[in-house]
């Protein structure tokens, strides 16, 4: 008949518990005959020879009984608790776990105050507190426990020799009377075991009584260290089984890094087998083959057509075992494609070639871009061409300021120069005004003999103040003219008038097939021209339109006489700048102040 499990613990302590009731009764029984011995004789009353000595002999026996019992119940305990630590063998608890469930076992068993569990670091061998039982597992490594010092030295015995100890007094042991923590402290009884795998100590279990002598007995040291003995298994097996979960783990992340890293990388990626039938094939490569059923298929069925030409190269790199680079401009869905290629050998570990791997980007769109950006470049100052991030130079209709700048005088200067000279002086002249209106963010337009056009607010240069900026590239230009004729022979010191209007003009790309330029075509320009005819040498006029934007910020005054009159610009109001206003601190926000100011007192 199976046994009730959960009355098995309950049977010898409940015995126990009836033979301690039952020898405590006896005693009581015998007690009270000897107290009553005189008096039952003066009543006549004879009690059985050698009554008294009977009932002592049945007290005895019941003690037998009681010790006997209790000690069985003490093996039980040990056996239930050695039961308990089997199971823990095969269980996937965590270490920590598995270290809180042996300790409470080990103080239960022994009965305790203190004890605590130290384990051999796998690296440097050091011993390491783990867990503690009335005392912090901090205080335990610090060798102190509530003020407490605790025998790290007897903790050391026992790892070093793998032998257990026991002392049942130990401030009187000789072998530990010397001990700093049991003199200085009168630890007492002591008990410490190796927790062993294999013959190879892992760690100690230690307990302790600062109150009691003698509470640790053999019987104890023999049922503890069998404990410790499967207890070391199951503490071995945890850390094993955490230890491999941590490298799985690391294992699923190391793959989903490089699955994230496979999917986000721009090139495709294909890899063939010898035979051309593709192995691996990431996402960027079915966006640039625009397919999605890849895997399994031969690399010519995957492929628009590429020609002869490139199969051959692949059959080079596979022969030669040397990867190569090269472009191809298929067609696809119609459309030219620009694609870059690089093949390398795909090796085994042995090092034969079993395949190849291909990297494909397709270049299409940012070969476009660089041929964008370089006709960009031929109008656009460096520091504007590097923050553009998106450029179109289709035709666009917009509101612009155009600059119109041209040197006086330099048809009657020109002809006392011979051609290298006057090249170098009029190279200077325009260098002078291509820098002033670079300066300002605006655009180079053209350069016409001894003229240069500017434009702010194109499509390649968008700007809120750009009546502002030309206005401030005029006269910096002034200014760095006077800056030059310092320099200058006197008679190569030379001027420009300038013109300045805020119209509508049509942007954009003109030209033929083997030469373009980015102009502007209207109003704009036109007028702009006009107005620099009007300038004297070193003036700068600007129409009533610009005056508007910048009357603010500029010392203007108007023009009453017209220099050269021209059909269809009769109703046009002139206005000559004369220097910024005082107290203007800015002119646009993309100008540092400290130097608006130093542009400023040039210009004064």
């Amino acid at each position: 008949m199976t046994e009730d499990k959960s009355t098995v613990g309950l049977e010898l302590p409940n015995t126990l518990r009836l033979v301690n009731d039952m020898r405590r009764k006896l005693n009581e029984v015998t007690q009270t005959l000897r107290a009553q011995h005189s008096v039952l004789q003066q009543r006549g009353v004879t009690l059985e020879a050698d009554a008294l000595g009977q009932l002592r002999k049945l007290s005895d026996a019941l003690g037998n009984i009681e010790r006997t019992i209790a000690a069985r119940s003490a093996r039980l305990k040990a056996l239930r608790a050695l039961s308990d630590t089997a199971a823990l063998i095969n269980s996937s608890q965590g270490t920590d776990e598995v270290l809180n469930q042996v300790m409470e076992t080990v103080i239960k068993l022994t009965g305790a105050e203190r004890g605590y569990i130290v384990l051999k670091n796998r690296k440097t061998g050091e011993l390491e507190f783990r867990v503690a039982r009335g005392i912090e597992v901090e205080q335990a490594a610090n060798g102190t426990g509530g003020g407490v010092l605790i025998s790290r030295s007897i903790v050391n015995q026992v790892a070093d020799t793998g032998e257990p100890v026991l002392t049942d007094n130990a401030s009187q042991d000789s072998n530990f009377a010397s001990h700093q923590s049991i003199v200085g402290f009168q630890l007492r009884s002591i008990l410490a075991v190796p927790l062993k795998v294999s013959g190879v100590v892992i760690g100690v279990v230690y307990t302790d009584n600062r109150l009691l002598t003698g509470l640790f007995k053999q019987e104890d040291l023999e049922m503890l260290t069998a404990f410790a003995n499967q207890a070391a298994v199951a503490i071995e097996n945890a850390m094993l089984f955490e230890t491999a979960r941590a490298s799985l783990e690391e294992a699923a992340a190391i793959r989903d890094r490089m699955d994230n890293i496979f999917t986000s990388i721009s090139s495709g990626i294909i890899t063939l087998t010898y035979e051309g039938i593709v192995m691996v094939c990431n996402q960027a490569a079915e966006r640039i083959l625009k397919r999605s059923d890849i895997i399994g298929q031969h690399l010519g069925d995957v492929l628009p057509e590429m020609g002869d030409g490139f199969y051959n190269l692949l059959a080079e790199v596979a022969e030669s075992g040397k990867s190569e680079t090269f472009e191809i401009m298929p067609t696809l869905d119609g459309k030219t494609r620009d694609w870059q290629f690089v093949v390398s050998p795909l090796r085994n570990e042995h090092g034969d070639v079993v395949g190849l791997t291909l990297v494909l980007d397709d270049m299409t769109e940012q070969r476009s871009a660089e041929a964008q950006l370089v006709e960009v470049q031929r109008y656009l100052p460096a520091g504007l061409v590097n923050k553009a991030s998106e450029i179109d130079t289709g035709a666009q209709e917009r509101e612009i300021t155009a600059m119109f700048c041209d040197v006086r005088g330099f048809t009657t200067f020109s002809e006392r120069l011979d051609p290298q000279m006057l090249m170098h002086v009029i190279n200077k002249y325009l260098s002078i005004a291509s820098d002033a209106i670079n300066f300002l963010d605006g655009v180079v337009d053209k350069y016409m003999g001894d003229a240069v056009t500017g434009l702010f607010n194109t499509q390649l240069n968008p700007q809120e103040d750009h009546a502002a900026r030309a206005v401030q590239a005029a006269l910096q230009l002034i200014s760095d003219l006077h800056a030059q004729h310092e320099v200058m022979a006197e008679d190569q010191r030379l001027f420009y008038g300038i013109g300045i209007h805020t119209g509508v003009a049509v942007l954009g790309v003109v030209g033929g097939a083997k030469r373009k330029e980015f102009s502007a075509i209207g109003e704009a320009a036109d007028v702009a021209k006009y107005l620099q005819e009007q300038a004297g040498a070193g003036e700068i006029v600007i129409s009533a339109s610009t005056y508007e934007l910048v009357k603010e910020l500029f010392e203007c005054e108007r023009m009453t006489e017209v220099k050269r009159p021209k059909a269809g610009y009769e109703d046009i109001a002139f206005y000559r700048v004369l220097k910024r206003k005082r107290g203007s601190r800015t002119v646009s926000t993309f100008i540092d102040r400290e130097l608006l100011d130093l542009l400023n007192d040039m210009n004064d």
